[in-house]
């Protein structure tokens, strides 16, 4: 027992340098350093906030969900007859009903964080599903993934998920449902493509000499060998995620109101934009530097991966 510790530790302190070594050599590219700091302080902030909306459910307690903000995010001013501009008293000013911007931004960031999880984690579980299969096995499975991947490939996506969300309803969940199906396609054709060049590997013919079966090939080699692309690729969609479901709020197919959310905050300060050019052009802004930051980290894992960096 203390022989089978003992071994395990150096391979979990090489694990850990191998980690550590791959973040600093992230960080020493400028554009990839931006990436990972607005990444991580956008899921950093959005699961602490998620922790506070989750308990005022929980406990019955709206307050609590906006415990950590400036102000209520749904409290409206009527002592504030026009929207104010960005100021130290409100950061990104106010909206045609006095509403905090600042607070309404920050609230709504769990669920635009927790949406491209999810249609992510989604993507990947149906794309690996058909993918994987198609590219190992090969003839029939091929071609039957590959049609099937097609036939929603034919579609344009955002006219896809409006289109599955506007027949489902309007709600969250089938938000997530909707991008999903717009999302896995990309993921089945490029995990087929990555299992392709994977199982002609000496490795794999290893594996079949060993009596490892085909599925467990699959999920031991083929997967763990695809790594890299998936992380790297992932962490692009991201930022896309987030894109695409802020044009579905922003065409009325997000969350349903007063709930803030980024796409319905733009779509609502364009009735009154330029005048009031701050209401649409700030939460504008926090998607588009979400998206870039999600861009650049994503760019930046592939080349170190590749061993660019």
């Amino acid at each position: 027992m203390t022989v089978a510790t003992t071994a395990e530790q150096p391979k979990d302190r090489s694990k850990i340098g191998s980690f550590l070594n791959g973040v600093r050599r992230l960080a020493s590219r400028p554009s990839s350093l931006i990436g990972l700091v607005i990444i991580v302080a956008f899921y950093g902030w959005s699961l602490v906030e998620g922790i506070t909306q989750l308990l005022a459910i929980l406990l019955h307690k709206p307050s609590i969900g906006w415990i950590l903000l400036p102000y209520n995010p749904f409290l409206q001013n009527p002592s504030i007859i026009l929207p104010l501009p960005p100021s130290l008293t409100h950061f990104m000013g106010t909206d045609e009903l006095g509403r905090d911007i600042f607070s309404r931004v920050l609230y709504a960031a769990p669920t635009d964080a927790g949406i491209s999880i999810l249609v992510i984690a989604g993507g990947i579980t149906i794309g690996g599903l058909i993918g994987y299969p198609a590219g190992y096995f090969g003839r029939g499975v091929d071609e039957a993934g590959m049609r099937a991947t097609d036939l929603f490939l034919a579609f344009p996506a955002l006219i896809l998920a409006l289109t599955i969300e506007a027949t489902l309803g309007r709600s969250v969940d089938y938000a997530i449902i909707a991008l999903v199906a717009v999302w896995w396609p990309s993921y089945a054709r490029l995990l087929r493509g990555e299992t392709l060049k994977i199982k002609n590997m000496k490795f794999i013919d290893a594996a079949l000499l060993s009596g490892l079966s085909d599925f467990g090939i699959i999920g031991k080699h083929v997967f763990r060998s695809s790594l890299n692309t998936l992380i790297s690729y992932a962490t692009i969609d991201l930022g896309n995620t987030i894109l695409v479901y802020s044009i579905l709020s922003f065409l009325g197919l997000g969350v349903p109101q007063p709930y803030p959310e980024w796409g319905t905050i733009v779509a609502e300060g364009l009735n009154y934009f330029p005048q009031w050019w701050w209401i649409s052009i700030i939460p504008g802004t926090v998607i588009t530097v979400i998206v870039i930051g999600a861009a650049l980290l994503g760019d930046g894992l592939r080349d170190m991966f590749a061993g660019e960096l």
